[in-house]
């Protein structure tokens, strides 16, 4: 059982995003491996600032060539479309929790890339601001 203390404790985490923003910066020092990890911490969380005011472009670690080269593995023969499972499961391996369930093509079974392309981004931006909206 949580102590009040505890139960206050896990809410202002949640309500701040405090563990998303710690996995988000955490994944980038890893994926980037800066040589200077304290300054590129900074410049992420000053990127991060400047994005709630000027929404649209929060620190990520996916960009659109990273989409375009994970739509290509999920379609190998070039149909230029994926199904809506691999959609699905595509953004979860993003790590994207909440996307659009029902997207352009979703009732034919064919996402294009396009759609794949503009829904990841918009489901990365997302995740990656680590603010409260």
């Amino acid at each position: 059982m949580s102590s009040p203390r505890e139960l206050e404790a896990a809410e202002y985490l949640k309500k701040h995003k405090i563990i998303e923003l710690m996995d988000n910066l955490t994944s980038m020092l890893f994926f980037y491996r800066p040589d200077r990890p304290r300054e590129f911490l900074i410049d992420q969380l000053e990127k991060l600032k400047v994005s709630k005011v000027h929404p649209g472009n929060p620190p990520c670690l996916f960009n659109e060539s990273n989409l375009d080269a994970l739509f290509g593995i999920l379609d190998p023969s070039h149909q230029g479309f994926i199904t809506y499972s691999q959609y699905k499961e595509a953004l979860k391996t993003l790590g994207i929790k909440n996307f659009n369930e029902l997207p352009e093509g979703a009732s034919d079974d064919r996402i294009s890339q396009e759609t794949f392309i503009r829904e990841a981004t918009e489901g990365l931006v997302g995740s990656a601001a680590t603010f409260q909206l």
